[in-house]
């Protein structure tokens, strides 16, 4: 078994959030992998929360956390950013920015913290689920604690 002790957890840890660890059998094969943790965690893919690194017009390289089943706006994501594009990062460099692998990737205990944007709709729910920085490890929390120890900017994210 991998550790739980990833850099993720133990940022969530310092940040002095309430909140539980998951576990699931990551499938490599999986076309989504958000809805396939949703899935093997028997928990609602709206209450399950994708990290998608992307890149800003000038550059900067920021986070995203919406819901599994969603797709995301880089219209809405740029207009919060205050840039005037954005686009999904390339994997390799999500990866080295990140310190995670794609399907690992959160928003907590980067190596170099980007910033993070959070999907309004996380409000809905008393806890959502985020990536805990491995691939099969999640973080269970209430949205305002990841709120406040991510300092993210919560606003509509997903694409009509």
């Amino acid at each position: 078994m991998a550790s739980k002790k990833t850099p993720a957890v133990r940022a969530a840890e310092a940040a002095g959030i309430r909140f539980r660890l998951l576990e699931y059998d990551y499938d490599p094969e999986a076309e989504a992998v958000g809805l396939q943790a949703a899935e093997a965690m028997g928990i609602a893919p709206a209450r399950v929360f994708k990290t998608l690194v992307c890149v800003l017009d000038g550059g900067e390289m920021v986070c995203a956390a919406i819901p599994s089943d969603a797709r995301l706006s880089l219209k809405a994501l740029a207009a919060a950013a205050g840039a005037k594009r954005a686009e999904m990062s390339d994997p390799a460099k999500a990866e080295r920015a990140t310190g995670f692998v794609v399907g690992g990737i959160s928003p907590f205990g980067q190596r170099k913290r980007l910033r993070c944007f959070l999907d309004s709709s996380a409000q809905k729910h008393d806890e959502i689920v985020v990536n805990g920085g491995r691939r099969g490890l999640q973080i269970a929390a209430a949205p305002a604690e990841l709120t406040r120890a991510l300092d993210a900017v919560v606003c509509p994210l997903q694409a009509e």
